[in-house]
């Protein structure tokens, strides 16, 4: 059987990857196809837990590398849990964050560089790299400004707290979006930059032809 196609999203929170994730689910559930929809951290029992301690405002004083490394564990066990059993079965598997988030955040952000956590990444994930990356670029205010409108909103409805991160200066997040454009210029092959402040339509069609040519030429090789 061959392996499957691993697909990630990628871009600061408010960026509308989760929602352009979705979207790609369901135009490839309208052509018969299954992917698995995952995310980072997150997607297990486990990587919930580690989701909650990560995300919640109310865990203070986490140290980088602490975070760094909780980041890994979560990535560890949905590797061995989630995702390598689906490609193994040739599902196609979207995936809401992965390594590039740790060396955009925890290397760009708090200024841990990129050389441990690829160290880290060939170490704990065996150098399991996406077979596409699909990279959204809004402007960095806008960004922001959604993420943390949204996550105050969600506080509010529902009482669940993700907004450690989105209680950063923005320095940490010019950081972020300049790890980004640094990633993607370094792994141009994998990664499908989509900058701008676009429609969610326009960037949708965009996502739908990167997706569309990688698959076809995965088909092909196989």
């Amino acid at each position: 059987m061959p392996r499957g196609v691993f697909i990630t999203f990628e871009g600061l929170d408010g960026s509308g990857k989760t929602t352009q994730l979705k979207r790609l689910a369901a135009w490839m559930q309208k052509r018969g196809q299954d992917p698995l929809v995952t995310r980072q951290p997150g997607g297990t029992v486990t990587g919930d837990r580690i989701r909650e301690l990560l995300l919640d405002s109310r865990s203070a004083g986490v140290a980088p590398m602490t975070e760094m490394a909780l980041m890994f564990a979560d990535r560890a066990q949905a590797i061995a849990e989630v995702i390598e059993p689906a490609l193994a079965s040739g599902r196609i598997v979207l995936c809401d964050r992965w390594t590039d988030s740790t060396e955009a955040y925890q290397g760009g952000g708090r200024q841990l560089g990129s050389q441990v956590v690829l160290k880290l990444h060939r170490l704990i994930c065996g150098g399991l790299q996406p077979d596409l990356t699909l990279l959204l670029l809004p402007a960095l205010q806008a960004s922001l400004d959604r993420a943390r409108h949204r996550n105050d909103r969600a506080t509010q409805k529902n009482g669940i707290d993700e907004n450690r991160f989105e209680r950063e200066q923005d320095a940490f997040y010019r950081r972020v979006w300049q790890k980004y454009r640094e990633i993607a210029a370094r792994d141009s092959a994998r990664i499908i930059a989509i900058e701008g402040d676009l429609s969610i339509d326009e960037v949708h069609e965009q996502i739908v032809e990167a997706v569309s040519m990688r698959l076809s030429g995965q088909s092909a090789e196989s």
